[in-house]
């Protein structure tokens, strides 16, 4: 689809949808891709199509450059706006964001009587346990969802039972997900996309945000994989959909989770004066059109904050805001300086996800930076990286804090090994580790760093970044620095206080030591490529059950069902079995049979069509698998290869 169309707003779309007769449903899809590049934007700002000499569907987006009303989509057709064209050109357009959130009311500064110190507010997450920042500045900005606070500062507060609108809600968008779980990409048209828009619409007036933002990122994977966009990732719209059918599905059991209903107002409460360092910057770019930067501060205590700026206006947003003003309490830094420098705050506000607020009342002074092996961030690099992922691992499976945190540790650089950077965290019997590009975009510096890194074997290296969950043993830099003391090391600018932002600053060859003072390699090392690490995902068999979910969502129930038949229950999982996976076998095969259980009546119609029971053996057999692959993922940070057999040369 064109991405120059004004997005539309997905109840608009969904109301289009609904209207059109049965026949016209069925037309719905290829006359949405005929028109996606016909096209025609005029003087006014409007957008037109022109369908035959009878018929000419207008667009007209309001002041935000959106279609949010039904009267700004029109057509001179007799059938209009009951008509396939003007449900085609909305659907040929983009799906507008959900409304972004309306801040909560920031508390009143502290009482002048208030002494400095004494009521710190200490942030949710100790030095080890991170903090939703970076990414999730990004979904903050695309779905509005806040975070709870893990703080326990007294007994908890009774959580509300979810009104009879939020059942409802919820129940219809379990259908939803269901009936598109069991089409798939293959089936997963316009009509069946418009359902889930229709019931994430009601989820979201029911006050169920997290949950209208779960379905509307799988209705934008649907789209994406039925238009095969080079972006379009088979595994990522398999995340999506395990993500929306557990949130639908618990809220439609009753549990009134506020993890799982979300908040779309970011409430802010009295922090009190604070004293904070920074840490990094990093870009924050989303795929909907949102650019901007995350600044990562750290109180003396450990507590994690952090400090946004992110807007529409996608890549050159990302790369301008880097030296944006920060706005917050007067202060006169931008988040460059910030990132290496520090605030003292009174009156501050913060959120449950550790961002600080900038109030009327917020007064901020800024404070000389510290550097990382000196100032408060020196505990961070002090933990292995296995005891902080093992940290983060043991919170629940889709803990937003857990995707998010950030964690530190010194390595040595062994060299490129495909697209990752292979280091070895300096400690005795550490694993390697793979480095990749915390955000890949070719206009960001982050790919051609690390590529300047990786061509210094040897090199001791400080790395602050954020664990890959999804992958074996597998860090995300954002920041780097020199290891004290170490004379094969970085040799960057004093005024850089012993990091460089990888987001924002290119490493040169000056920022190198001299070739000449590298080490000597290692015993039995060559010349010759670099081996890959061993992958305990990649080596295990539950890429058996990964294969045939993903199966699932790209051809449906009707492609599990058949994949099923072509092979023996023997042969498909009994090397599940024989490596002790028997849960995981079980439910494979339990998916299987569900899918081509298709009972019939004596006239041959289907005596149970409903696809609640093929969706519930696919959520249990997706969250198992989810739950196995957490567990290879944190075995693999601990694991040690051998110490006579290093994978250093192949």
């Amino acid at each position: 689809m064109s991405t120059e169309l004004p997005p539309v707003a997905p109840e608009v779309l969904a109301e289009a949808v609904e209207s059109l007769t049965a026949r016209l449903r069925k037309k719905l899809d290829d006359a949405t891709a005929a028109c996606a590049d016909a096209a025609v934007h005029e003087a006014d700002g409007s957008v037109t199509f022109r369908f035959g000499e009878d018929a000419l569907v207008t667009l007209r987006p309001g002041p935000a450059g959106t279609v949010t009303q039904a009267g700004q989509a029109t057509c001179t057709c007799l059938l209009a706006p009951r008509c396939l064209h003007r449900a085609a050109a909305l659907g040929a357009a983009p799906l507008a964001d959900a409304a972004p959130p309306e801040p909560a009311p920031e508390p009143a500064p502290e009482p002048p009587a208030a002494v400095p110190g004494e009521r710190e507010t200490h942030r949710t997450a100790p030095v080890d346990a991170g903090s939703r920042s970076g990414a999730g500045a990004e979904a903050g900005a695309e779905a509005g969802a806040g975070g709870a606070s893990a703080d326990s500062a007294g007994p908890a507060e009774p959580v509300p039972a979810l009104t009879a609108a939020q059942l409802g809600a919820a129940a219809a968008l379990w259908h939803a997900a269901a009936e598109a779980l069991a089409a798939g990409v293959t089936a997963g048209g316009a009509v069946v996309q418009a359902e889930l828009l229709r019931a994430a619409h009601t989820a979201r007036l029911a006050g169920l945000p997290r949950a209208e933002a779960a379905a509307l990122r799988v209705v934008r994977g649907l789209r994406a994989a039925r238009e095969r966009r080079t972006a379009h990732r088979l595994g990522d719209l398999t995340g999506s959909f395990r993500e929306l059918l557990h949130t639908a599905g618990v809220l439609a059991a009753g549990t009134a989770d506020p993890a799982l209903t979300g908040t779309s107002r970011r409430a802010y409460t009295a922090g009190g004066s604070l004293q904070v360092h920074g840490l990094c910057r990093e870009p924050v770019l989303s795929a909907t059109g949102y650019g901007g930067v995350v600044t990562h501060l750290l109180a003396p205590d450990g507590s994690r904050y952090s400090i946004s700026d992110v807007r529409p206006g996608g890549l050159a947003r990302a790369r301008g805001a880097g030296r944006a003003s920060v706005a917050l309490g007067g202060a006169t830094l931008d988040h460059a300086g910030l990132a290496r420098g520090g605030l003292r705050i009174v009156g501050a506000t913060v959120s449950a996800e550790g961002r600080l607020g900038a109030g009327r009342g917020v007064k901020a002074t800024p404070l000389p930076g510290a550097a990382w092996a000196d100032g408060p961030a020196a505990p961070l690099f002090a933990r292995p990286a296995a005891e902080a992922v093992a940290a983060l691992l043991a919170g629940p499976a889709d803990a937003a804090d857990a995707e998010t945190a950030l964690i530190g540790c010194d390595v040595v650089v062994v060299g490129a090994a495909g697209d990752h950077l292979l280091v070895r965290e300096a400690r005795p019997e550490a694993p390697l580790l793979r480095l990749l590009p915390a955000h890949p975009h070719p206009e960001l510096p982050h790919t051609e760093n690390l590529r300047r890194i990786a061509s210094y074997p040897g090199l001791r290296l400080r790395v602050l970044g954020r664990p890959d969950l999804d992958r074996a043993a597998t860090l995300r830099p954002v920041a780097v620095g020199p290891v004290a003391g170490e004379a094969y090391t970085l040799r960057l600018p004093d005024e850089w206080l012993g990091r460089a932002d990888l987001g924002y600053e290119r490493l040169q060859g000056s920022h190198f030591p001299p070739p000449d003072t590298a080490p000597e390699p290692a015993a039995g090392a060559g010349p010759g490529p670099v081996a890959e690490a061993p992958d305990p995902l990649a080596d295990s068999p539950l890429w058996r059950v990964r294969r045939l979910l993903e199966t699932g969502v790209a051809g449906g129930r009707r492609a599990v069902a058949e994949a099923a038949r072509g092979t023996a229950p023997q042969t498909a999982y009994g090397p599940l079995r024989r490596a002790g996976l028997t849960a995981a076998a079980d439910l494979a095969a339990a998916l299987a049979a569900e899918a081509d259980r298709r009972p019939r009546d004596a006239f041959g119609r289907l005596a149970d069509p409903s696809p609640d029971g093929y969706a519930w053996a696919w959520l249990a057999a997706a969250t198992h698998l989810a739950a196995a692959e957490r567990s290879l993922v944190a075995a693999s940070w601990t694991a040690a290869t051998p110490s006579g057999a290093s994978p250093a040369v192949r």
